[in-house]
């Protein structure tokens, strides 16, 4: 089987190197052109434009874009994939962007022939990189049937979420709780550390009371709390500030096409709009707790 993989960057270039290690034949393309050097450095073959991988052999074509307006582009431009590629190529969507756009540009492909996955991911770099992705599906039952082995190449946990769209929905729906759910625990750190407790163990109780959750058992955003998370390391690499504050922007969003009232999503919205405005936009998320902490300097 051969697959069409655009967009190489942190996300993208981990997982079309899974695919080649799975033994897929792989076409790559990416406006950046080192990107594209590497993966043809390990076994994929350059294309100059998603019209290009469209226009080749490929079975399925995967892509890993940085928004909605990238998506429509690829998809629906002059010589984007939908005007170039062969009907009843799968073509699958991982960018994080808005559910309409997903649905949208999935109905410009059926119209062509083509039955296409919205299929965004969960797990960050290190996710990419080890295969151990979640990828949160929306589409028909038998599409995602045959989609599932070569997304089962890039992820561990592979979920079939509903109709067109509803990947998307998985997503912006988790990825709101996460934000949220970090600004709790980031105030309640900085609250048990200021009125005089160790933050170590206050983590212990809060991870095993009635107050755990993965922000706080798995990525505690005090430092020193736990190895290996980016609050031990000055709040670098995982998963931006700008990134969740784009994930809560798509939630907010959503919800006011779907008429939902998301009260504490857009306080959290606002909250790391204020803090990417200060100019910390490139920390990790987590870094949120430096708002709060009284002995901070916004490492």
């Amino acid at each position: 089987m051969h697959i069409g993989f655009i967009g190489l960057g942190n996300m993208g270039a981990p997982m079309a190197r899974n695919l080649l290690k799975a033994g897929y034949a792989l076409s790559v393309f990416d406006l950046n052109d080192a990107a594209v050097r590497e993966l043809v450095q390990a076994g994929a073959l350059p294309a100059e434009s998603p019209g290009a991988i469209a226009r080749g052999n490929a079975d399925v074509i995967i892509t890993m874009l940085p928004a909605a307006p990238h998506v429509r582009s690829v998809y629906l431009g002059d010589d984007g994939l939908i005007q170039n590629v062969r009907p009843d190529v799968l073509l699958i969507d991982s960018s994080t962007i808005d559910p309409h756009s997903a649905r949208d540009v999935a109905a410009v492909a059926a119209q062509h022939g083509n039955p296409m996955l919205d299929a965004p991911v969960s797990g960050g770099t290190g996710g990419a990189a080890a295969g151990t992705l979640t990828f949160m599906v929306g589409g028909s039952t038998a599409d995602f049937a045959r989609a599932r082995p070569i997304l089962e190449a890039m992820g561990k946990n592979i979920i079939h979420c509903g109709d067109s769209g509803n990947g998307q929905v998985a997503k912006v729906a988790n990825n709101m709780l996460l934000g949220i759910s970090m600004i709790g625990v980031a105030e309640a750190m900085a609250l048990g550390v200021a009125l005089g407790m160790d933050a170590k163990t206050l983590a212990g109780v809060i991870n095993t009371s009635s107050g755990r959750c993965w922000s706080s058992d798995t990525y505690n955003p005090f430092p020193g709390v736990l190895e290996n998370v980016p609050a031990s390391r000055g709040y670098s690499g995982g998963f931006g500030t700008d990134l969740m504050l784009k994930d809560l922007g798509l939630a907010t969003e959503a919800a006011k096409q779907a008429r939902q009232p998301v009260i504490l999503g857009a306080l959290a919205q606002q909250l790391y709009q204020a803090f990417s405005a200060q100019g910390h936009g490139g920390l990790d998320f987590s870094a949120i707790i430096n708002q709060y902490r009284k002995d901070s300097t916004h490492e």
